[in-house]
C-alpha cells in the first residue's frame, strides 16, 4: 500500500472531534497565511512557501521526488455552504510520467482534497481529490489505485492554463454525491498537495484561497 494511506487515514481517523459545524454563509480558508494548517509528509517535504505572482498572494509549492501536504480540519455543513471555489495556478507539470491511474502515477502537480472522516472507523474515511493533470482530460475521474474510498476528479489537464491563474467554482455537494452514490451533509477537513514522490519528478504549482459559499 501506498504509505501516504495509512498515515491520510490515521490522520482523518482524529477528526471526529473536529471544530463544530460552521454556520455562516462563507467559510474561507486562505492557504498563502497558513495559519490553522497543518503538515503531513508522506515522502521527504514539499516546499510551501507563501509569496506574490502577477501581483497576487499565494502559497507556492514545489515538489522534487516529494510528497508532503497541508491540512486544515474544519467540519463544514453542506446543507448551509455546499458549493466551493478557490484559485490555483500550475507552472511547471511533469514530464513523461507512467500512467496517472497507476500507483507508479499518482502524482499531480496540485491536488485539492476534500474529507469525510470515518472517526474511530478510520478506514471508513472518504476523500474527493480534485487535480491538475498532466494527461489525463478534464472530467475523467476514476478511483484512486491505492483505495476506492478516495475518488479522482481532473478538472484542468495540461500545458494550456500554465503559469495563468485559474479560478474554479464546484457544487460540492453534487460532486460527493456522484462519487459516492449518496448525500453527504458534511465534510471535515480540507487539505492541498502537490507531490512527485512515485514517479520522482518534479512540479511546481500555486494556491489561493479556498471558499465554501452558499448556493447561489
Amino acid at each position: 500500500m501506498n504509505p501516504r494511506l495509512p498515515l491520510l487515514f490515521a490522520l482523518l481517523g482524529s477528526l471526529a472531534a473536529a471544530p463544530a459545524l460552521a454556520g455562516s454563509a462563507v467559510v474561507r480558508f486562505v492557504p498563502g497565511e497558513l495559519n490553522g494548517w497543518q503538515v503531513k509528509s508522506f515522502q521527504g517535504e514539499t516546499t510551501y512557501t507563501p509569496g506574490r505572482i502577477d501581483g497576487r498572494s499565494g502559497l507556492h509549492a514545489e515538489a522534487k521526488g516529494t510528497a508532503s501536504g497541508l491540512f486544515r480540519e474544519q467540519r463544514i455543513d453542506l446543507t448551509q455552504t455546499p458549493v466551493i471555489a478557490w484559485d490555483w495556478r500550475v507552472d511547471a507539470l511533469p514530464q513523461n510520467g507512467p500512467d496517472e491511474r497507476s500507483k507508479a502515477g499518482d502524482d499531480f502537480a496540485a491536488r485539492v482534497y476534500v474529507v469525510i472522516s470515518g472517526g474511530v472507523a478510520f478506514w471508513k474515511t472518504r476523500t474527493l481529490v480534485y487535480v491538475w493533470a498532466a494527461r489525463e482530460p478534464a472530467g475523467a475521474h476514476w478511483d484512486n489505485p491505492f483505495t476506492g474510498n478516495a475518488k479522482m476528479l481532473v478538472l484542468r489537464s495540461g500545458p494550456k492554463d500554465l503559469r495563468h491563474w485559474q479560478h474554479e467554482t464546484r457544487n460540492l455537494a453534487a460532486d460527493l454525491r456522484t462519487a459516492f452514490g449518496e448525500d453527504i451533509p458534511a465534510v471535515d477537513a480540507v487539505a492541498i498537495m502537490t507531490d512527485m514522490d512515485n514517479s520522482g519528478r518534479a512540479a511546481e504549482a500555486w494556491y489561493g484561497d479556498i471558499e465554501f459559499r452558499a448556493a447561489p
